[in-house]
This record gives C-alpha cells, sequence and structure tokens, in this order.
C-alpha cells in the first residue's frame, strides 16, 4: 500500500434555512479544516431544511464522478425543520454506525447529556463517503477534530475512510 498523501475531493452542504455564505461559520470552518488538511473542496452550498432538496443534491453529489467526500452540516437535531437523516440515510449502500456513537462520545465533554439529541450519521453510497455533521461550529470542529481528519487522511493506520473512496485503492489500510 502506498504511503503517500492523496488530497480528496469534498464537497461541503450546508443545510439551513436562516444562514447565508456570509454567515455559514460551520461550512467555512470544514472549508478551511479540509483545505488546511491538503484535500480540496470542490463544492459548497447551502440549501434550505428541506428532505428532498436534501436528498436531491445529496443524491447528485454522489453520482457526481469528481466528488469522493460529502459533509454536510445541519438539520441532525429533532427540531420540526431537522430532516438530514431521513433525506441521506436512505441513500446509503452501508452505514457507518460508529460514526455517530463516536460523535455523540467525543461532543459530550463540550455538551454533556445534550449530546444525545445529535444525529450525526456516516455512510457510503456509489463508492462516495458521506458525513452529516450537526450545525454549530463546534460540533463541525469535533467531528473533523475528532474523527475527519484521521479518517480522510489516507496515511492513518490501521485504516481509514480514505483509502476506501480513491479509485483504484477502494480497501481498508
Amino acid at each position: 500500500m502506498n504511503d503517500d498523501f492523496v488530497p480528496l475531493d469534498v464537497a461541503v452542504l450546508t443545510i439551513s434555512d436562516t444562514r447565508d455564505e456570509s454567515s455559514d461559520r460551520s461550512g467555512a470552518l470544514l472549508i478551511e479544516s479540509l483545505e488546511r488538511a491538503g484535500h480540496r473542496c470542490v463544492f459548497r452550498q447551502i440549501i434550505r431544511d428541506e428532505l428532498y432538496q436534501i436528498r436531491a443534491e445529496v443524491a447528485r453529489l454522489i453520482a457526481d464522478p469528481q466528488v469522493q467526500i460529502v459533509i454536510t452540516t445541519g438539520g441532525t437535531g429533532f427540531t420540526g425543520r431537522d430532516s438530514t437523516p431521513e433525506a441521506v440515510g436512505v441513500l446509503f449502500d452501508s452505514h457507518i454506525e460508529g460514526f455517530g456513537e463516536m460523535f455523540r462520545r467525543l461532543s459530550q465533554d463540550d455538551v454533556g447529556s445534550s449530546t444525545i439529541q445529535s444525529r450525526a450519521l456516516a455512510g457510503f453510497a456509489n463508492h462516495t463517503a458521506v458525513f452529516c455533521l450537526p450545525g454549530s461550529t463546534g460540533a463541525c470542529r469535533t467531528g473533523w477534530d475528532g474523527i475527519l481528519a484521521e479518517q480522510l487522511d489516507s496515511r492513518h493506520k490501521p485504516c481509514n475512510f480514505a483509502n476506501l473512496v480513491i479509485p483504484g485503492r477502494r480497501q481498508h489500510g
């Protein structure tokens, strides 16, 4: 296995009824973090928290051969407008069950028992990894620093998600 770093092409999708590009601090934090790590943001969009709009946009990104990773921020709670898990989960070929569990374990230090209200989730669809994070900058920082930074690094051992989306590899390790 090649131990060289392989930059990934990442799409960032902010799901919000109130944010625009100037107020989207969570999307900006994710883009800054992934670019600082050596990856490329190939697409950024802010869309309303509408189930079918979210599903259509994530499906389009999954079908785009240039996109290897999709990271969404927002819409993972329990309010009436939070529909990211319902919109995106049905698109997965396989769920990454441990992602939400690990995210909640990591965020417990910051938000205590309120972490149970996060429905962060992740999965694979069409050889694309999709990660759905809550909308706060703190949650995005926790998700990036605590999980995604390592798992999207093709050099991370013993295994990582990067090697599962890199054409020609598509295996752990």
